[in-house]
């Protein structure tokens, strides 16, 4: 998407209903967590024959896909560590955030109750749903996911809310680190770097994915959240006020992200 083209989808976006902007949000949420979570799923149905290498890269398509479907309507943060941390550097209504995080939430519980309507509730309960849960000590894992977040989020910082950045390459540019951080914190943690994508696996599968789950609700924001700032200290430029992004001499409205 060109940057003009992002710009302009940003302001039209700024004046729709908050209903539709959640709507489209739960929807992002959905399908990443449907592809996402399923090639975990799928992988297990024949005998992980999709690998970690698979299951990245269909994380990895699933935001893609998702910054260009409903980007123009949300700004497809589809993730509440990506809403916060945009909040708390100004460039994402603060009032709006409570909302976006409950649509990204029930997206995620849709997106694994579709696993088990089509995929069956034993299929999809024998990989877990798909869920997040560490094979190192909890804190390490805490450590890893706030890592891994953080890498993400400055790169959506970069794409999203400065103009010296290539707008077109956005959503592979985002795309591109969530393939890239799941190889390589995937075998550890299961690499969510997103709350909303573990709840709704560990809501329905439960166990130790629930048991565990306040590492991934903790470490993505934390990570996302300095991310942020950091991203924010080292521009050259003042934080915006709040529901804007000042970027270079240009003001745009809420960036497309993931």
């Amino acid at each position: 998407m060109a940057r003009e083209h992002q710009n302009q989808a940003n302001n039209s976006s700024a004046a729709r209903p908050i209903s539709q902007m959640c709507a489209a949000e739960m929807l992002g949420t959905a399908v990443l967590v449907f592809l996402g979570c399923g090639s975990v799923i799928a992988s297990s149905m024949s005998g992980s024959a999709t690998g970690l290498f698979g299951i990245s890269a269909a994380f990895g398509i699933a935001v893609t896909i998702m910054i260009f479907a409903v980007g123009p309507t949300s700004g497809a943060h589809i993730n509440p560590a990506v809403t916060i941390a945009l909040a708390a550097t100004g460039h994402f209504p603060r009032n709006r955030v409570l909302p976006y995080v409950g649509a990204q939430a029930a997206g995620a519980v849709l997106g694994s109750l579709l696993h088990s309507l089509l995929f069956t509730p034993e299929v999809a309960a024998k990989a877990a749903y798909g869920s997040t849960s560490p094979s190192i000590a909890p804190l390490a894992a805490l450590g890893v996911e706030v890592a891994l977040t953080f890498i993400l989020m400055f790169v959506i910082m970069a794409f999203a809310t400065d103009t010296r950045a290539p707008g077109t390459m956005a959503a592979a540019g985002i795309g591109a680190a969530v393939v890239a951080n799941i190889i390589v914190g995937g075998p550890a943690t299961g690499a969510s770097m997103n709350p909303a994508r573990s709840f709704g696996p560990a809501l329905l599968s439960g166990g130790a994915a629930m048991s565990s789950y306040w590492i991934y609700l903790i470490g993505p924001i934390v990570g996302a959240v300095l991310a942020a700032l950091c991203y924010e200290a080292l521009r050259d430029r003042p934080i915006a006020a709040e529901g804007v992004a000042v970027v270079e001499d240009t003001v745009t409205a809420t960036p497309v992200v993931h």
